[in-house]
């Protein structure tokens, strides 16, 4: 008949549009149906043609990988990488022209919140407690230095003297200096023994983090107790623990 040979002409010619839409393997399998069609597969043929559109397009669609959705970015600390202190103290690192003081005190210090310090040698310009009898000169260098470790943490000073006349020199030294003028820093928090047996024993009873000290005898016999240590001293202290710092002086290790 004319007609069905007309309509199936059609329908060949729309198999063949949708085989050539896809790809080769799937156009050899509709190319091999039609080598074996008959007139009555009209409807069979259309069915398979549907049904291989369908089929495609689900394969393609589950074949192509989605998009990533983009990780969100980490969100920033609240405060400054500069002003944060690192899980410990950190050695001087030259730094003090990007850095505040306030902040140089808190990265070398690194978290510890009770700090013990010498006086002699280190707060005072004296030596030796012998020339404490006669007099006491605070560095002016240490003066703001300090001032900004009272506002930081639980901070104390202390020394071994060998009088009364001692204790007034020290105490007097400070009060002219204007560091009981803050209020971190106060008398009762200045502290004194007659040997350094009695320092030692005071910064353990204080628990101290961080000791400050140019007794090298008093910095080894406290390094299995002190979380850290500061040896102010021009002299390298040798086989120091890991936990000890060296430095000539506190304003330097504090620069």
């Amino acid at each position: 008949m004319p007609g069905l040979a007309a309509a199936e002409q059609d329908a060949v010619s729309l198999v063949r549009r949708v085989a050539r839409a896809l790809n080769r393997r799937i156009s050899d399998l509709v190319a091999l149906l039609f080598r074996h069609k008959s007139a009555g597969s009209f409807g069979a043929v259309a069915g398979f043609a549907i049904a291989v559109v369908f089929a495609w397009k689900f394969l393609r669609s589950s074949s192509t990988p989605r998009p990533r959705r983009p990780a969100a970015p980490k969100r920033p600390s609240a405060a400054g990488s500069a002003a944060l202190a690192p899980d410990g103290p950190a050695e001087p690192a030259g730094d003090s022209g990007t850095l505040t003081r306030r902040q140089i005190v808190a990265r070398r210090l690194g978290g510890c919140r009770r700090v013990t310090c010498q006086l002699i040698g280190i707060v005072f310009e004296e030596k030796t407690p012998e020339e404490l009898q006669n007099h006491a000169t605070v560095k002016p260098s240490v003066v703001e230095l300090l001032l900004e470790i009272s506002k930081y943490c639980d901070f104390y000073l202390m020394e071994t003297v060998l009088d009364d006349k001692s204790e007034e020199n020290a105490l007097m030294a400070l009060e002219n200096a204007g560091l009981f003028k803050s209020g971190g820093l106060m008398k009762e928090k200045v502290l004194f023994c007659s040997s350094e047996v009695g320092r030692t024993s005071f910064v353990r009873q204080l628990e101290s983090d961080f000791h400050i000290d140019a007794s090298l005898e008093i910095i080894s016999q406290l390094s299995r107790f002190i979380r850290c240590q500061l040896f102010v001293s021009s002299m390298e202290g040798g086989q120091l623990a890991a936990n000890v710092f060296n430095s000539p002086s506190l304003e330097q290790f504090f620069s």
